[in-house]
């Protein structure tokens, strides 16, 4: 396993915690979690990394904080192949980010058949992000979101958790998330 101890940002490894309650108590097999944050989960991939229940793809910008997250780390044991990294480089956008979710990860996650989906929503992947130096938009993160929805729809019976995470532009967090959770209430 890559060398990472979870040193990033999110210190509270809430998809470790809600993707274990819902295996356990709801009865998820499987649960994929995808990142599009613009820093790696490298907490969230250790967790996961030799854990065959949990497929974890993060598209993030590299090289970039935490310096993790290449498209070799593939998990291990039962976990390999359930690591999937999407690394891009400053400057990335819709175009890079949800042609790997639609052309990549969904269709592997497809293969791998969850019974859940959770969204790692970080927004310091939105453009005019002070840390971040990805090009997303607010009509971006409803795509993405309604995206993730009907593959939720199709393979999951409609099982979808999103766990937000923030921003460092609060005027765009805001405008983010509001895209984000009106595409989660159908909007």
């Amino acid at each position: 396993m890559p060398a990472c101890a979870g040193d990033g940002i999110l210190l509270v490894q809430q998809h470790r915690r809600w993707s274990r309650v819902a295996q356990k108590k709801h009865g998820a097999g499987r649960v994929l979690i995808v990142d599009w944050d613009v820093h790696h989960g490298n907490g969230t991939q250790d967790i996961f990394y030799a854990d065959g229940s949990v497929i974890f793809a993060s598209t993030h910008q590299a090289p970039w904080y935490p310096y993790t997250g290449w498209a070799e780390e593939k998990g291990e044991g039962k976990g390999k192949g359930m690591i999937l990294n999407f690394p891009f480089p400053a400057g990335a956008g819709y175009g890079e980010i949800g042609g790997a979710l639609e052309h990549h990860i969904l269709q592997e996650a497809a293969r791998l058949k969850p019974d859940l989906v959770m969204i790692s929503a970080g927004f310091d992947s939105r453009v005019d992000d002070p840390l971040g130096q990805f090009q997303l938009t607010d009509a971006n993160f409803a795509a993405l979101t309604k995206t993730l929805m009907r593959f939720a729809d199709e393979h999951c019976s409609g099982r979808l958790v999103s766990v937000l995470e923030g921003g460092y532009n609060l005027d765009g967090l805001g405008k983010a998330v509001t895209a984000h959770v009106t595409a989660l209430s159908g909007g």
